[in-house]
Formats: C-alpha cells, sequence, structure tokens
C-alpha cells in the first residue's frame, strides 16, 4: 500500500514525521527512542532523511592538510530497514541529488528493492556548506532523479540495458514550497515547478515548513487551479528555540507571523520559547484539520517532545 493510499485510508488526518539518522559513531537508540515517543499517535509512514557529505580538512603527518569527503549521518536505508523491521512502520527513505551521483543513486534504489522498501521521498537537497551556490554533483533538479526513477520503474539501467527481473515499482512524492524556493525567482514560476513534478509522476507533495496557514491554503488553492489533484501534505515544525526566530526564517525562507513573532520576543528562557511554540503549532494544526487537510507530517528534529505536545492534544 503506497503512501498516498495509506492516507486516504487513514479515516481521520494521517500523521507523520521525520528522522534523521544518528551521526556517524552513535548507536541507533535515538532514534528508537523518538519513534517510541511517538507511536501513540499510529504514524502512518515515517521519512528518514539523507545527508550529503561535506568537504572538511584533515591533518596529515607534517603538519599538511588534506581536503577530503565526510559524510556525517551515513545509513539512511540501514536506519529505514531497521525501523520497518522493528516497528512494521512504512518507511520513506529521502533521495537526493545533492552530494550524490546518479550511478551512486541507481545502486541506493537496488539496493531498496532487496528490502522491500518502495516509498520515496525525490529531493535536490541542499548545496554543500562550502559552496556559495548549489553545485550538481549529477543531477541538477530533483525532475532529473525523477526520469531516472520513472526509467527504473519501467525496468532500464542508466545505461539504457534493462532489469533483468521485474521491480515492485517505486512510489514518490516531492516537495513543494508554499513561500517559494529560495532560487526560484517568483511564486508563479515555483507553482509551475509543482505542478511538472506531479504530471511526471509524484504521487503527493510534502511542503516546506511554515508557520502562516493562510500562505499554505492559498498555495493549494492555486495548485487546484493548476490541475493538480494530489494531496499537498502540510510540513509542521513547533518552534523550540529563542533563536530559531531569526535562524529559521534565514535558513528555510519561512515567515514567522508578527503575532507568533512578538509572543516569542517576551521569552527569556527556551523553555518559554517552546511553551509558546507549542501553543502556536497546537493552532496551526487544529485549523489544518478543520480544512479537512488529509495528513500532517512533522520535522522533529530538536522537537520531539514538542510534537508529542502537538500530537497529544490534537490526534
Amino acid at each position: 500500500m503506497s503512501i498516498v493510499q495509506r492516507i486516504a485510508t487513514a479515516g481521520s488526518t494521517a500523521f507523520s514525521f521525520e528522522l534523521l539518522p544518528p551521526l556517524k559513531g552513535n548507536g541507533i537508540e535515538s532514534v528508537y527512542r523518538t519513534i517510541d515517543a511517538l507511536r501513540e499517535f499510529d504514524p502512518k509512514y515515517i521519512n528518514i532523511t539523507t545527508h550529503r557529505s561535506e568537504m572538511v580538512y584533515r591533518e596529515l603527518p607534517g603538519g599538511m592538510f588534506e581536503r577530503v569527503a565526510e559524510r556525517h549521518r551515513p545509513g539512511t536505508v540501514a536506519v529505514a530497514a531497521a525501523v520497518q523491521n522493528k516497528y512494521h512502520i512504512p518507511v520513506v527513505p529521502h533521495i537526493l541529488c545533492s552530494g550524490f551521483t546518479p550511478e551512486e543513486t541507481e545502486y541506493l534504489l537496488i539496493d531498496l528493492q532487496f528490502l522491500g522498501i518502495t516509498d520515496l521521498l525525490l529531493l535536490r537537497g541542499d548545496k554543500a556548506r562550502h559552496d556559495k551556490s548549489f553545485i550538481p554533483t549529477g543531477h541538477a533538479h530533483a525532475t532529473d532523479l525523477q526520469i531516472q526513477v520513472n526509467q527504473f520503474n519501467k525496468g532500464y539501467f542508466l545505461d539504457g540495458t534493462q532489469l533483468r527481473s521485474a521491480v515492485q515499482p517505486f512510489s514518490y512524492g516531492m516537495a513543494c514550497y508554499p513561500e517559494k524556493h529560495e532560487e526560484a525567482p517568483n511564486l508563479d514560476s515555483d507553482i509551475q515547478y509543482a505542478v511538472q513534478k506531479v504530471k511526471a509522476g509524484a504521487e503527493y507533495l510534502v511542503t516546506q515548513m511554515f508557520f502562516d496557514n493562510q500562505k499554505y491554503f492559498d498555495f493549494v488553492t492555486r495548485l487546484r487551479a493548476e490541475g493538480v489533484d494530489v494531496p499537498v501534505i502540510p510540513g509542521i515544525k513547533p518552534i523550540t528555540l529563542m533563536n530559531q526566530l531569526t535562524v529559521l526564517p534565514k535558513i528555510f525562507h519561512a515567515d514567522i507571523p508578527e503575532a507568533f513573532a512578538s509572543e516569542l520576543r517576551k521569552c527569556t528562557t527556551d523553555e518559554q520559547a517552546a511553551e509558546v511554540g507549542v501553543e502556536w503549532c497546537t493552532a496551526q494544526v487544529k485549523d489544518l484539520i478543520a480544512h479537512d487537510v488529509q495528513s500532517i507530517h512533522f520535522y522533529t528534529m530538536m522537537a520531539t517532545q514538542s510534537v508529542k505536545k502537538v500530537a497529544k492534544a490534537v490526534f
């Protein structure tokens, strides 16, 4: 059963959330703790993020340095398999353009087929930290990655040769941006990119985080006017730290409404900010449900306990 089918048959607004693989050298226990904290809310699926390698300088004997690629959060496929095996909850690993060659992606798809994991979220991914702008390792756009997955679903490798055995086609969603992607020249063009993704096979769209529901509602209205009829799943994150008032708009290009910002400015501790974040997020989710949103996806990084409080109040 695909993610869209699970959402459609949920009977009420579906709950899902995102996990980060543990940092290199750490065990998987932190992943399990997050799931244990949230599994009571019957998640219909769990996303597993993927992280590209970053260039770092390593000191050599004699005082010289070499520039090498290092991945701080390896193991997305392994974490996805472990979670699905332990909890029997569908998992959705992220597949990125950023930091991965098409050949690496092909082997990733093969591994996922072996594991019976056939739900994906296709993303371009962020630029490398050391780069001023996004520099493709292979695919330049998520829609290019989409073409590769579509070809694999038809039974063909990158070089055009045919797979020797039938595959279970991958179902996938893709990202969208109610306040436009940071590199898009305007929202009109970003709408067209979202339309293109759906026409090419995306079964659903997941939004970047937002804090103003009206922007989401307006965005969905525009997509529907363009003929997009797939679920547009709101991605939600409760603010947990005082500095996120300025950090999140800078990183994710999501506006914080003045009513919310005003309350956050009154906070003198992160604990107070987290309380305000839960209140705002709870109101957001209740409003989304009141508008018959089929599914809500939570970004849990540094926010598991806040997400739990919101879910307890709503689901």
